[in-house]
This record gives structure tokens, sequence and C-alpha cells, in this order.
């Protein structure tokens, strides 16, 4: 397999399928995680989730760009991509803990542009950050 990922069309291939099955997954954890159900609050055009979830999609796929720029090997990628989602959960936790006078699930869930933003844009700077930590 290491022969044909010097194709740049098979890695190309191979590194969009290994990434996009692990942002499925990941993306799903997310889901797990919130309090609301992102795809019927996004049914229903709640702009805060879409922008907090938005923001979820974009570092992910920030810390695998990172990843697969600067690991060899697909496994190397999906492992340094997977230790930079789990980070990036971690900053989410984080971003909770820290607005202890309410909760950023709820606010999001009503439909709170303000926090719906913030969440998006905390995990895209975390994800620049994770990400230039990933480099060798």
């Amino acid at each position: 397999m290491g022969g044909l990922l010097h194709n740049p069309y098979f890695a190309t291939g191979a590194h969009f399928a290994v990434t996009g099955l692990a942002m499925i997954v990941f993306l799903s954890l997310f889901e797990l995680v919130t309090k609301y159900q992102v795809w019927e609050e996004l049914k229903k055009g709640n702009l805060a989730v879409a922008m907090a979830t938005g923001g979820k999609i974009f570092g992910t796929a920030n810390i695998f760009r990172y990843s697969i720029s600067e690991h060899v090997s697909i496994g190397q990628g999906l492992i340094w991509g997977t230790f930079g989602f789990l980070l990036l959960l971690i900053s989410y936790f984080v971003f909770e803990f820290m607005t202890p006078g309410y909760k950023i699930d709820d606010e999001i869930a009503k439909g709170n542009l303000a926090i719906g933003f913030i969440a998006m844009m905390i995990s895209i700077g975390f994800s620049y950050i994770i990400g230039a930590s990933l480099i060798r």
C-alpha cells in the first residue's frame, strides 16, 4: 500500500476516504456530548447550532489538514488527527467550564447567535493551535 501512496491520485483518494470517515465518527461524538440534537436543530433553521457545528467541522478538518501534511503514512495521520480531535473536544468542555453563569448547549439550542459564533471561533482558533503543534 505504501507504494500506492506515491501516486498522488490514490493518496488523495485515500486521505479523503479516511478523513471523511473520521469526520463522520467525530461529528457523531460531538453529537453525543451536546444536549441538543444537531440535525433536528439544523432542520429548524437554528443558525447558532449551524455556526457551532460548522466550527467543529472546520476545526476537525483543519486538524486533519495539518496531520496529513506532516505525517508520511495514513495511519500516522489518523492517529495524530484523532489526538488533535480529542484536544478539540476538550476545548469544548473548557468553554463550558469557563461560563458558569449559563450552559453553552442551552444557549446554542435556544438560538443564541452570539454564543454560537463564539463556539465556532473557539473550535476554529483551537484547531490552528492544535494543528500547529502536530508539526514535527
